[in-house]
């Protein structure tokens, strides 16, 4: 799928219009519904490659990847496959039972991972899953999204030594949206 038609495709199944309460607190007459493009195969699939494609292109040095959890994992482990990278899942907190762990998965003090996420606003999600990979002695330079909102999530991000690179930006896919409001069946 190029990226014309991936766009027009997130747009149709994913863009909700509307006033919604992002995670960040923002209010936001839009919202892009990550699980309505993550659940599908046919739009994981493609988003997997590109994502995949932009970390060979963005994060070379990368062996491993990385996805805060829930809404990236499907992604992570679709850029996985397409890849041949191995994943970790960052918790949003250590699970207080088992092995009581807030990195899943194996991988290696010095490790350079690129972070896998799905629409980034803020960056806050983004922020809170650097702090954890490089508290593991873990190397993050790089973020690979599905979305940017444009709305202080890169530059946050910058701030911190990671550059977000973006699969699309809101305002590449809002000017492909339509009215009315799509349905949220």
């Amino acid at each position: 799928m190029n990226g014309d038609a991936l766009a027009a495709a997130l747009v149709e199944h994913a863009y909700l219009e509307g006033d919604f309460v992002l995670r960040s607190g923002k209010r936001s007459r839009y919202y892009l519904d990550k699980y309505r493009f993550e659940t599908r195969p046919d739009l994981l699939a493609p988003l997997g490659e590109r994502i995949a494609a932009a970390v060979r292109e963005h994060a070379a040095d990368a062996t491993r990847l990385a996805g805060p959890e829930l809404g990236a994992v499907a992604l992570t482990a679709a850029a996985s496959l397409a890849s041949g990278l191995p994943f970790i899942i960052v918790r949003k907190e250590a699970k207080e039972y088992g092995t009581a762990k807030r990195l899943e998965g194996p991988f290696e003090e010095g490790e350079c991972v690129c972070l896998v996420e799905d629409v980034v606003t803020s960056g806050g999600a983004l922020l809170e899953s650097v702090a954890a990979l490089r508290e593991a002695g873990l190397v993050v330079h790089t973020a690979v999204c599905v979305v940017d909102r444009e709305e202080g999530g890169a530059d946050a991000l910058a701030r911190h030594a990671v550059r977000l690179r973006p699969l699309f930006r809101a305002g590449e896919l809002l000017a492909g949206a339509k009215s009315p409001a799509k349905p949220h069946g």
